[in-house]
């Protein structure tokens, strides 16, 4: 599974500002209904009660929140690229700064492990963590995510 099939650059936040994890998962919620058309309470509601069963929060400042909806009919991923970072309740107790949300229909079963797979060895490379972090452009976060793809698949 591609990350480009997941992500459009116009799901790309470069500079989020949130002062916590709550605000940072309204923030989220808010471009994904923008996005998807779908309500932005369904969306928070769907993230928020995924977190309660534990931090999505993954280690090494990165989180990926997920959630499945009945009412969504693809997987969609957004990235967001923090100004500042917050606490998340990481696995590693650091404060994360780069979020990658996914959201899947209610029926995507393996799909929606695949794509959370595919999202979580990205993000672990620590070159392209690096790039991520050294940018505020959008369509370079996307090229960076994109490229990263293209070089894994060989």
């Amino acid at each position: 599974m591609a990350l480009a099939d997941l992500l459009h650059q116009d799901a790309i936040i470069p500079a989020l500002k949130a002062n916590s994890k709550k605000q940072l998962l309204q923030e989220l919620a808010v471009k994904a209904s923008k996005l998807t058309g779908l309500s932005e309470r369904e969306i928070f509601d769907v993230i928020l009660q995924r977190e309660r069963l534990g931090s999505t929060g993954v280690g090494n400042g990165i989180a990926i929140p997920h959630g499945k909806l009945n009412t969504i009919h693809s997987i969609v991923g957004i990235f967001a690229r923090l100004e500042t970072p917050v606490d998340f309740e990481a696995l590693d107790d650091q404060p994360v700064d780069l979020v990658f949300l996914l959201l899947a229909p209610e029926g995507a079963g393996a799909d929606h492990l695949k794509a959370l797979s595919r999202i979580a060895r990205v993000l672990r490379d620590h070159d392209l963590v690096t790039k991520l972090r050294a940018t505020e452009s959008a369509s370079a976060i996307y090229a960076f995510l994109n490229e990263e793809q293209a070089s894994n698949a060989a």
